[in-house]
């Protein structure tokens, strides 16, 4: 048996993939939601969708008393947890780490005492290790891609959705903090008339209080008729990177897994900063932000500020193929091996086939 930890609904989409390999072996699955007001429709409506078995927990708490007696083989997180020493010998836990952006998080997770976590690529499992010599970490490749790589995932119908199939489609998937939103021009879909433009915020841009104003913002623009905004609902970004032409996005997990798949990116550096992330706060900023934020900046084309956005998107259509190497070179240490599959190593080592 194994339980997925969903403490927020935007985790599910990389475990759907091990789930699918999981009920292929034959393995019992099953689901930890949590009852937050912010979240609970939500849930409920990727349960209904999926189908999924699910417990509901309220807190950490009452997870941790369900996992004491549930008695799973493997219990597998999308973030770090601090009980995890309390269920030595009850069952193994992993960890699925549920972006692969350049933040620093990506790292500091580790710090939680997972039996195992699965990474993506070589050049992150040896910083990993490195970091923590006594952990255990394998190499399996980003499990979320699978279905795109797999052609089981068809994308979005445009035209249902009521936007033009003839047109190029660009996505716009910007995470929360830091993020363009805020620097965006207030009618920037005009300025793309000729685009169709799909809108994927990070899913806290719409459900916490503190980023209102990123809400009523994507609100705005949804209201734009080349527009198309995601329902909190849609949780799933796959859909929406098969679909588009070019992502425009800034520092966030949605850039590197589009270069996966060999797409042009547009990375947008005008990031809105909190006054206590600027001038002699920036440290704060720096140290939210990972290495990997400068090392991997030529996957893309950047574009300074928004003025000079329309422009870089434009070039990045006409010549798709212009940081094509540098993708392709990116790639495996960013995402790891992108063959379909990922999700097929994660359970290879949560159940090793007999030799």
């Amino acid at each position: 048996m194994v339980y997925f930890d969903v403490l927020h609904p935007y985790y599910l989409p990389q475990y759907l993939p091990v789930m699918d390999e999981l009920k292929k072996r034959q393995q019992n699955v099953g689901f930890v939601f949590y009852r937050n007001t912010e979240q609970l429709l939500v849930a409920e409506s990727l349960v209904e969708r999926y189908q999924l078995a699910v417990t509901w927990v309220n807190d950490h708490k009452q997870a941790l008393a369900f996992y004491l007696t549930a008695g799973a083989d493997w219990i597998i997180f999308g973030n770090s947890c601090d009980y995890l020493s309390q269920l030595k010998g009850v069952s193994q836990t992993a960890l699925m780490q549920h972006g692969i952006g350049p933040k620093a998080c990506y790292y500091e997770v580790s710090d939680s005492d997972f039996d195992v976590r699965f990474v993506e690529g070589q050049h992150r499992l040896q910083r990993l290790q490195a970091l923590y010599p006594q952990k255990k970490f394998v190499d399996t490749g980003y499990a979320k891609l699978d279905p795109i790589i797999q052609r089981r995932e068809s994308g979005i119908d445009l035209a249902a959705v009521g936007l033009d199939p003839r047109k190029p489609t660009l996505l716009y998937s910007p995470t929360f903090y830091p993020s363009t939103i805020e620097n965006m021009a207030r009618d920037w879909p005009k300025d793309f008339s000729e685009y169709n433009i799909l809108l994927k915020p990070h899913y806290f841009s719409l459900t916490k209080p503190n980023y209102q104003k990123q809400k009523k913002l994507l609100e705005y623009w949804s209201g734009f008729n080349n527009v198309y905004l995601a329902p909190v609902a849609q949780t799933n970004l796959l859909p929406f990177m098969v679909s588009a032409d070019v992502l425009v996005s800034d520092a966030s997990s949605a850039l590197f897994e589009f270069a996966a798949l060999d797409k042009p990116v547009v990375w947008c550096d005008f990031y809105h900063l909190r006054w206590t992330y600027r001038g002699v706060f920036k440290f704060r900023f720096n140290r939210r932000m990972d290495s990997d934020l400068y090392r991997y900046a030529d996957i893309a084309a950047h574009a300074k500020n928004y003025s000079t956005l329309k422009a870089v998107v434009d070039q990045q259509l006409q010549n798709p193929r212009s940081y094509a190497v540098a993708r392709s070179r990116y790639t495996e240490e960013l995402a790891g091996k992108v063959d379909g599959r990922c999700s097929q190593r994660i359970v290879d080592y949560l159940y090793p086939r007999d030799l």
